[in-house]
């Protein structure tokens, strides 16, 4: 039997967005706590404060790390890596460098990944490896990156930032995020010890159970409240 605990303990609730200001990290950070979520995932400057506002709660604290683009430098993001723990972050979610990824530079992917892991694992916290499938589609690189990720000890695999924005014939710029399909390819050529974070799309309890129902354990949100007033109504407080 499904549990709205156990479907909040699946959300990381994302307080990304560029626009944001501390009040909006209050209120989100309020919104989290209330709902007991497994986390919130914050940007780097805002570790500090949403560690506070949660020091009473069992909500991690999380934060992105080459945020949204992947294009710092592998000592940058290390760096970055480092600070966000020192600051109380025990999750970080690093996007990989999208370019080096296309081009099929593995060995600097296999790097990169392996120094950021390394140093989140040495400060206590895990990593989750964003892929950013929008832009690094091809079913062969996303299967590459899972054993890139599998080898060095990466705690997750992620589908997306939220923000990897493709531009279409009309000039508009759009996203998919996560897919039932990639989540399914991730799932498989994952190893055991490594999950699988669904990010971009997710915005209604269905999608949050289908995403579960592939596999994931961990899945990014802005609609928090909505997924989990959903779940209220259909299983129950």
């Amino acid at each position: 039997m499904t549990s709205v605990q156990e479907l909040a303990k699946m959300i990381d609730h994302s307080i990304l967005h560029p626009t944001m200001t501390d009040n909006d990290l209050k209120r989100e950070c309020a919104v989290a706590a209330q709902y007991n979520v497994a986390s919130v995932c914050v940007k780097p400057y805002a570790v500090k404060q949403a560690r506070q506002l949660l020091e009473n709660t069992d909500v991690y604290v999380g934060c992105v790390i080459g945020f949204p683009a992947g294009n710092s430098a592998i000592e940058v993001k290390v760096f970055e890596a480092e600070t966000a723990c020192n600051d109380g972050a025990v999750e970080v979610d690093m996007v990989i460098n999208i370019g080096k990824a296309l081009q099929g530079d593995w060995e600097y992917i296999e790097l990169e990944i392996s120094s950021v892991t390394n140093v989140c694992h040495k400060n206590g916290a895990i990593v989750k490896v964003i892929f950013e499938t929008d832009y690094v589609a091809d079913k062969v690189d996303i299967k590459k990156l899972c054993e890139i990720c599998t080898k060095v000890g990466a705690d997750y695999v992620k589908t997306s930032s939220g923000f990897g924005f493709v531009k279409g014939a009309d000039g508009r710029y759009s996203y998919m995020g996560a897919t039932i399909e990639n989540l399914k390819l991730m799932r498989e050529n994952s190893g055991p010890n490594v999950k699988i974070k669904a990010a971009g799309g997710v915005r209604t309890l269905d999608g949050l159970l289908a995403v579960r129902e592939v596999g994931c354990t961990r899945c990014g949100a802005t609609a928090t409240v909505a997924i989990l007033e959903e779940a209220k109504k259909r299983f129950g407080e």
